[in-house]
């Protein structure tokens, strides 16, 4: 067995703060990664942790959202898989970098979002709606809609999650440095 590891994000401002209101939820972001520590994450959110207003499909860098967000909160899950389907979606992941630029933030897809509407523009994706759609083309089914209609909320609720860290981000990066410095064979 394999695993995949879902990140829920919880991160300041304005954007955050309306999607969080109409979620009802803490986690309002969705990172889908291929190891426990974040170092291999994707979505689609802000190209630059800095910039909101751009946004597309990106490699996460949890260093620089570190920066931007230093209060930022995570809850990180880990989903098993076969070998088979983690091999795809690392495939798709890969791929889809290569043409990141393609791909964009689905801002006229919200309205009917919140609508309870699906409604698909080729190469637009909220971040839930991209590794929704990821996840059903290899099988994994997180909600029973349209891919352009799943939200945070229904991969908070995802039965089939294990919960293996919840906490900051900057909490989580320590961690994560203090495991690879003992890898090396570094000693505290």
């Amino acid at each position: 067995m394999a695993h995949i590891y879902i990140a829920l994000v919880d991160t300041p401002g304005l954007f955050a703060s309306l999607i969080r209101r109409h979620l009802k939820q803490k986690y309002i972001h969705v990172v889908l990664s291929m190891d426990a520590e974040l170092e291999e994450a994707y979505s689609v959110g802000r190209r630059n942790p800095y910039i909101p207003i751009i946004a597309g499909f990106e490699r996460e860098n949890k260093h620089s959202i570190l920066g931007a967000f230093p209060t930022a909160e995570y809850m990180v899950c880990r989903l098993e898989v076969n070998e088979t389907q983690k091999e795809q979606i690392r495939e798709r992941l890969h791929s889809d970098y290569q043409k990141r630029f393609r791909y964009h933030y689905a801002v006229i897809g919200l309205l009917p979002l919140v609508l309870g509407k699906a409604f698909y523009q080729k190469g637009h994706f909220t971040c839930s709606s991209y590794i929704a759609m990821i996840l059903k083309e290899v099988g994994i089914t997180i909600a029973d809609k349209h891919f352009s209609l799943v939200t945070p909320k229904d991969f908070y609720h995802y039965p089939d999650k294990t919960c293996i860290y919840e906490g900051t981000l900057a909490e989580l990066v320590m961690r994560s440095g203090i495991k690879k410095y003992k890898i090396l064979g570094g000693s505290l």
